[in-house]
């Protein structure tokens, strides 16, 4: 089965446009596992607009299935992740001003700096992934910095998925082949959602963890947290 890691970054969202601590982040990271979820994903930005900082370390002693924090490896956050020690760090190539992850890792043209900061996460045996394009090349890159899995970014799946074109699924298939054939572990988010996921699932070879945070909010206004969860669960067997 494929593991669901739950992004909390969007209920961080709601908290901070009202102030206080409603909802309360932490609690709600208790009751997503409750209810089956296999991981807790955080991505905190250097604005702290939704996860703060400190909600990183506040989150440590509650996430008791896996912790994956997100997010560029600029100074101030591999010394905080360094300082919690997740069972996995995403790395995201963010500009600050970003509204969200738009595009993967050039793994040929940054590939030194790619090895140095994941050779420090392995020395602190924190998992390492980075964020890819589904495009041959950078899988390839990808095996050259030393991660231990790569993370798909999937928002064109899901955009032509949408528009009824199942044949986009192919670039992603073909890379995760190619990742595993290099003994790269395979991850995957951005976007998915109830509607694209279980095709996306059955088409990617040895897809180890999809992570999902602003799909599933959305969908739990209406049909309910504990309800999606398990319908996601449901479709990753």
């Amino acid at each position: 089965m494929t593991k669901l890691s739950v992004n909390i970054n969007k209920i961080a969202t709601l908290r901070n446009s009202r102030g206080g601590n409603t909802p309360n982040l932490i609690r709600v990271a208790e009751d997503i596992q409750d209810f089956g979820g296999q991981g807790i994903t955080i991505h905190p930005r250097p604005d702290e607009r939704h996860i703060r900082y400190q909600d990183a370390y506040d989150l440590k002693p509650i996430v008791r299935t896996e912790y994956n924090i997100e997010g560029n490896p600029i100074p101030k956050f591999v010394d905080m992740v360094l300082a919690i020690q997740p069972t996995q760090v995403t790395l995201v190539p963010d500009a600050e001003d970003a509204i969200t992850s738009n595009a993967g890792w050039d793994t040929k043209k940054h590939k030194d700096f790619l090895k140095e900061v994941i050779s420090e996460f392995s020395r602190n045996d924190i998992r390492t992934s980075i964020f890819v394009d589904p495009v041959v090349e950078m899988i390839e890159g990808a095996k050259e910095t030393g991660t231990d899995r790569i993370e798909l970014y999937t928002e064109e799946f899901a955009s032509e998925y949408a528009k009824g074109n199942k044949n986009a699924i192919k670039p992603y298939a073909e890379c995760a082949q190619l990742a595993l054939d290099t003994g790269i572990g395979v991850n995957a988010g951005h976007d998915l959602s109830l509607d694209n996921i279980q095709f996306f699932k059955e088409n990617i070879p040895g897809l180890l963890e999809v992570s999902i945070g602003h799909a599933l909010i959305s969908e739990s206004i209406y049909l309910g947290l504990e309800n999606v969860v398990n319908m996601y669960l449901h479709r990753l067997k």
